[in-house]
């Protein structure tokens, strides 16, 4: 079988990469609202795309970004089935997913753009680990240790005894992303909840604050 695609010039991550202080906010703002416009399609799709990243986002010379590579997609329906923890590349991978979850669902892609989100402002990955054990200790280093929420005790690698403890930034989640303005950090920090069930939706993030001056501006990317 032979999948052929429109042309795009670059992916996100090579864009980033000459980039090293962060995007631009109008580019970034656009960027993001596309991302989520493609993320919120798929889930109102019953799709989870499972694997989203920089490299998995293609943009061409025109500003469209599109969602590529759902080589670990996966359709979902109610009740949720249990899938294999083993997706989404380790930078973006959600805690629940690190702790071994496997009944999960759309939260998942929702953890991802909000490590997406924070990379586009600062220039580089927010949490970088080099295993599932020194990821989900990075996350906890910058965002402070998880507090115990309902489900979570079902999780396989979650044990408050061994956990490391952490406190939560002083300066909250905004001192992560120092370029941000006060709605941008607080849609950041409603995606990167430990709670799966608080985060927040790509369609009501799209609805969010942050976006009302790309929307009034009678933007059509949507």
């Amino acid at each position: 079988m032979t999948l052929v695609s429109e042309f795009l010039d670059q992916e996100l991550k090579k864009y980033l990469d000459v980039c090293d202080q962060g995007l631009d906010l109008p580019i970034l703002k656009s960027f993001l609202f596309q991302l989520l416009t493609g993320v919120a399609y798929c889930h109102h799709s019953r799709i989870l795309h499972r694997d989203l990243k920089p490299p998995n986002l293609l943009i061409n010379r025109e500003g469209q970004l599109k969602l590529a590579d759902f080589g670990l997609a996966r359709a979902f329906g109610i009740p949720v089935r249990s899938y294999t923890h083993e997706v989404v590349t380790l930078w973006y991978r959600a805690p629940d997913i690190l702790m071994a979850s496997r009944k999960y669902s759309t939260p998942v892609d929702i953890w991802s753009v909000g490590c997406i989100f924070a990379e586009m402002c600062n220039g580089r990955p927010l949490f970088s680990g080099t295993s599932e054990a020194d990821q989900l200790d990075k996350i906890f280093r910058m965002l402070g240790t998880v507090k115990p929420y309902p489900g979570i005790e079902e999780l396989p690698e979650y044990s408050p005894d061994v956990l490391p403890q952490y406190p939560p930034p002083r300066n909250g989640i905004g001192s992560l992303v120092p370029t941000l303005d006060a709605s941008g950090v607080d849609l950041l920090n409603r995606m990167l909840q430990y709670d799966p069930a608080k985060r927040i939706t790509a369609q009501k993030a799209l609805e969010h604050p942050f976006f009302y001056d790309l929307i009034g501006s009678g933007s059509n990317l949507r």
